[in-house]
């Protein structure tokens, strides 16, 4: 007989967090896309009309740091980020839970150092304009602290589900009698 495990209804607060990784995810994929525009852009008016804009380097730059950032955070939340999963499955579960309670501990705390030090060299640079667009120099510091942020915020919510008690398995239904069965 299999055992299996049944879903635990998600809280308000874990489909808060679910909502915003997707619209994380969804600015991440934007990113990308603008991107691909930027850079095509900058292609085009480079080799067709032989007039580059100035603009489009420090944008490309933005929007490279806002889609790193953004990823980062919702691999924390999906946790797809870097990890040594086949280790993880063939250990005893005393260290498996003590594992899943140092990774987002760790995780936290460089998120944390990362938004700070980020929002530092952002305020540090606001006066000062990039070269070629009317942006602040220290924009692309933004995302990287939004982004420690929320590397903060999934890392925590993982160690809180690192603490919570795991769903009771309950036998899975026995399977259907087919013609024949007695």
């Amino acid at each position: 007989m299999t055992e299996t495990a049944s879903p635990v209804p998600a809280s308000p607060v874990q489909r808060a967090l679910d909502r915003l990784a997707g619209i994380v995810i969804a600015i991440a994929a934007t990113a990308l896309v603008g991107l691909v525009v930027v850079q095509g852009w900058q292609v085009f008016t480079r080799y067709v009309l032989n007039d580059s804009p100035s603009w489009t380097e420090p944008v490309t730059l933005l929007l490279l740091a806002i889609a790193m950032a953004m990823g980062a955070a919702a691999g924390v939340h999906t946790n797809r980020h870097f990890g040594f999963f086949l280790l993880h499955d063939h250990l005893r579960p005393a260290v498996r839970r003590a594992i899943d309670v140092v990774v987002p501990l760790v995780i936290a705390g460089i998120g944390a150092v990362v938004s700070y030090w980020a929002g530092v060299l952002l305020l540090d640079g606001l006066d000062i304009r990039a070269a070629g667009a009317n942006l602040p120099q220290s924009i692309n510091y933004l995302p990287l602290s939004l982004g420690g942020a929320l590397m903060v915020v999934f890392a925590l919510n993982r160690l809180f589900l690192a603490f919570a008690p795991a769903a009771p398995a309950t036998p899975a239904a026995p399977p259907a009698p087919q013609d024949g069965d007695l």
